[in-house]
């Protein structure tokens, strides 16, 4: 698979309000080489490891990452000529032991001395680059980076393949370990049900009703939910799993319910004549979401109790698409009305705390954004020039990532 990475920012940032302020840069980032000292493997799955490897420590960013790969011996007593002044060395060893499976070793030297080291496995060679998101997950724990757990989890997504015809995909962030999970059918908008990323809830359109269904994805066991007429998408899950967000139309317009998955009852969160859509937890009492109240798409929050509605967004005139972390939201908004090309969609921050707003991207349709767990990091679906592509927004650096699709639209996705 054709694997690409594409700086778009390159300013380094640390914030107290991620809507306003970033990490200052100090002087430039320390350098870092890779070598490789693998023993097994042909030369394309050698080349393959070396560039997720690289890839991951650029989006760490952290370093100024060495695109030359360096072949070397592993345990040679000092590094390659053309690394001698580097700030940090990452050395690897690729090997398969008797049982089939892919090992790497690993050593992080720094001037000459060998500031880390950590042995991995893993049984399939297909699935590969999680090792590498867990060696860069490992170094950057070492060096007091912060928390990039995000880097293991799983993507799932739903991706279009022909005209009312989808494959729901579990992957990995790059996009090179993609393994399908669901084909057959038109099933769109999958959504994790846990923590753990055990099973998916997501969306069938295949039947007479659109109906929301649970994939247990261990068992390979699939439950129906619910059905509506109009639509019914499941589009956040509370912290424990216990309850889910449903936009649903079972009359007319869409509106918003919430869903006790052990009651098995349904609660009507918004009454609105209009189209109420998209609803995020925020917090344990309050839920955010995209209405047309005010006669275009915008974001507003609510109490999941009470009846008062309030505007959280007053920049844009095309707001959707949001995702929640804490005090901070991330929504899509139109930033052009275009009548014969194509509008661009861009991606903005707010906090609940300030009225600052901060633009994530620059250029293209920019959708579906969703936070990582620990809000340093969004992921989000970016369509220019015909092709469908993942991107990473680490926010705290100002600096945003692209991983193309080879093939297919990604439709929605979830990690």
């Amino acid at each position: 698979m054709k694997y690409l990475l594409i700086l778009i920012m390159s300013i380094s940032l640390y914030a107290v309000d991620l809507t306003i302020e970033v990490k200052k840069q100090v002087d430039t980032l320390p350098s870092l080489a890779i070598e490789d000292a693998s023993i097994n493997y042909d030369e394309g799955f050698k080349m393959a490891f070396f560039k997720a490897l690289s890839a991951d420590m650029n989006v760490l960013s952290r370093f100024n990452v060495d695109k030359h790969r360096i072949i070397t011996y592993f345990n040679a007593s000092s590094v390659a000529v053309e690394n001698k002044d580097k700030s940090y060395v990452l050395r690897y060893k690729l090997f398969e032991d008797d049982s089939g499976k892919l090992n790497v070793e690993t050593k992080l030297i720094a001037k000459g001395t060998v500031k880390f080291e950590k042995k991995y496995k893993i049984s399939k060679k297909s699935a590969y680059i999680f090792l590498s998101h867990a060696i860069a997950y490992d170094i950057n724990k070492f060096l007091g980076g912060d928390d990039v757990s995000w880097m293991k989890r799983r993507v799932v997504f739903a991706k279009i393949v022909a005209p009312k015809k989808s494959e729901i995909v579990i992957a990995d962030y790059t996009l090179t370990y993609q393994h399908t999970i669901l084909k057959g059918g038109f099933n769109i908008f999958p959504k994790w049900a846990d923590e753990k990323q055990t099973a998916i809830y997501y969306t069938s359109l295949s039947s007479s009703k659109p109906t929301l269904k649970y994939f247990d994805i261990r068992t390979g066991k699939i439950t129906s939910v619910a059905s509506s007429d109009g639509m019914i998408v499941c589009s956040d899950v509370n912290d424990d799993g216990s309850k889910i967000l449903v936009t649903m139309s079972p009359s007319s317009q869409p509106d918003i319910y919430l869903y006790d998955i052990e009651k098995k009852s349904f609660k009507r969160l918004t009454h609105y004549g209009g189209i109420d859509v998209g609803g995020q937890f925020l917090e344990s009492d309050k839920i955010v979401f995209v209405s047309d109240r005010l006669g275009y798409p915008n974001i507003f929050q609510k109490s999941i109790d009470g009846n008062d509605v309030e505007q959280l967004v007053y920049y844009g005139k095309t707001n959707s698409a949001c995702s929640v972390w804490r005090n901070y939201i991330v929504y899509k908004a139109r930033e052009s009305s275009n009548l014969f090309s194509k509008n661009t969609f861009n991606l903005h921050l707010i906090s609940l705390n300030s009225d600052s707003i901060r633009r994530l991207t620059a250029t293209g349709i920019n959708e579906f954004p969703r936070f990582s767990r620990d809000g340093d990091a969004i992921l989000f679906i970016k369509n220019y020039k015909n092709q469908s592509a993942i991107g990473v927004i680490r926010l705290a650096y100002n600096k945003n990532y692209l991983f193309p699709l080879s093939s297919g639209r990604i439709q929605s996705l979830d990690w």
